[in-house]
């Protein structure tokens, strides 16, 4: 037993460091991607039941509008109907057929596997998104526009960190005013920067052909990206309230075709382009997202696909969006459960601050809407670090700090284990009959510092005396150091070799 002193501590804060610290097996850590969430359901079963019937209604007797001729043609062969005003519409029978034809249990691949992302169930992963046109800089406190060496710098850093598990575009290059280059750069510099599972989008249909030959070149050739395809495409094939996007369905069907799964967006905005009662919310981004199951099962049956609900909500009072509202965080929990209730792989948004920088509103807002997602056992949870502005502003050391947010988020996702050891009351015995009357430094307690508990990388635990005695540390200061710490360090992810005859062959614009 290690010897307590008069303050109560521990003798053995050596060992105890040692143990915190000491390399764990994956299968033991505390927190991990795809822990099974689900545990915090906002709606009932009979709301589910409501929700589903009212979507179908919407597909049968609303449809959607200005579909383009392939999709009209690809839909209509499997029993879409077009009427006279130019809506298709769909059938439930139809619907319901192509959801049993549906990818369930879909793998995310990463270029490394052990970045695998297994969307099955309530299992939940956390990650960027989003096309920010600033960065912010906390150390003037300004906005500037977002570059190619940003977007490169954030898939560095999200590399390195352990509670953010796939990197999805989260900025534009502004810094490229051709829109191919851009689409090329912006591949290049996320895959350049981590072997998580990447998502990106393209400007326009013509791209994703020349955007697939510089895939498979990192790939190694079409075969190997097809059996292990590590980017996805984030696709806005609607404009709510429900119009199909001509130019994103035409890159979707390419996409879909170049064997690259795709994220069905549905992002409506309630109380502008959504209806503003959550429920009625819900029920838009459902039946938008079940027309996207019916075109992509049309086309290929069984691709992945991710059922990406992703409502947003007004502030009434201006219009503006409020990424970080308590209404935000239940419309994404809504939406998880009903991508439940399809049994489908299943995205939205959460962790998006309405803040103007990395202060106390953005982590609230942050943590709530992070927490109720995985709570809710959404699969992918986009936007969860790093967004500011209402998603106009990336925040790179928002981007850190937020994997203390997630590493938080997360061990509530896990929940308490209840087994016959962990309930047993032996260890009780043995401090209060015949031990010191305290559990510090018992053989349990050292047993279960890392895998019971979690411990933030930039987080202050002192005390106040002890804060004053280490020159009173910053956690924004931390965050900057840990940034320039990680990219200091970081490698690109790409051959040598490899890295060199692209930027021969591409205007490559990040270093």
């Amino acid at each position: 037993m290690a010897r307590i002193d008069r303050k109560g501590r521990s003798g053995g804060r050596a060992a105890r460091v040692a143990l915190r610290n000491a390399p764990l097996a994956e299968e033991l850590r505390p927190v991990r991607a795809g822990l099974p969430g689900g545990q915090y359901k906002p709606l009932t079963d009979a709301d589910v039941a409501r929700i589903h019937a009212a979507a179908l209604d919407a597909l049968e007797q609303i449809g959607l509008s200005q579909a383009p001729p392939s999709g009209i043609n690809i839909m209509t062969r499997v029993g879409a109907i077009l009427g006279d005003d130019g809506r298709l519409r769909f059938p439930r029978a139809l619907v319901e057929d192509m959801l049993a034809k549906a990818a369930r249990n879909i793998t995310l691949h990463g270029r490394d596997p052990k970045h695998d992302l297994h969307l099955t169930g309530s299992n939940v992963h956390f990650g960027t998104a989003g096309a920010a046109v600033h960065v912010v800089d906390i150390e003037t406190n300004t906005y500037r526009d977002s570059t190619a060496q940003d977007l490169h710098d954030a898939a560095r850093i999200t590399h390195a960190l352990d509670n953010v598990h796939f990197f999805q575009r989260a900025m534009v290059a502004r810094d490229i005013t051709d829109n191919l280059e851009m689409d090329l750069n912006t591949i290049y510099a996320c895959c350049a920067g981590t072997t998580k599972h990447i998502g990106t989008s393209f400007s326009e249909p013509d791209h994703v052909a020349p955007g697939l030959e510089l895939i498979h070149r990192i790939a190694g050739d079409e075969a190997t990206w097809r059996a292990r395809p590590f980017m996805s495409n984030s696709n806005c094939f609607v404009v709510p309230p429900m119009k199909f996007a001509e130019e994103s369905c035409i890159a979707m069907e390419h996409c879909i075709r170049g064997g690259m799964p795709v994220l069905l967006l549905s992002a409506g905005q309630a109380g502008a382009t959504a209806p503003a009662p959550i429920a009625l919310a819900i029920v838009q981004a459902v039946a938008e997202c079940l027309a996207g199951v019916v075109y992509v099962n049309a086309l290929a049956p069984g691709h992945p696909a991710v059922f990406g609900t992703w409502p947003f909500v007004s502030d009434l009072r201006t219009g503006a969006m409020s990424g970080g509202s308590a209404e935000q965080a239940l419309l994404t929990a809504g939406c998880a459960q009903m991508h439940r209730f399809y049994n489908l792989p299943g995205g939205a948004a959460a962790g998006i601050s309405d803040s103007k920088l990395p202060d106390m509103q953005a982590g609230w807002e942050q943590g709530i809407t992070n927490v109720l997602a995985g709570l809710s056992g959404l699969n992918m949870v986009y936007e969860s670090v790093g967004m500011h502005a209402s998603l106009l502003g990336f925040c790179l050391e928002s981007l850190v700090l937020g994997d203390d947010i997630l590493g938080q988020v997360l061990r509530c996702v896990r929940g308490i284990d209840v087994t016959e050891d962990s309930t047993s009351i032996e260890a009780m015995k043995a401090v209060c009959l015949d031990g010191p009357g305290h559990y510090l430094g018992s053989d349990q307690t050292l047993q279960l510092m890392q895998t019971e508990y979690i411990y933030p990388s930039l987080g202050n635990r002192m005390s106040p005396k002890e804060w004053g005695e280490a020159d009173r540390p910053m956690l924004l200061d931390k965050a900057i150091e840990r940034k320039n710490d990680i990219l200091a360090k970081a490698q690109v992810q790409i051959d040598p070799t490899l890295d060199a005859a692209i930027r021969a062959d591409y205007n490559i614009y990040f270093h």
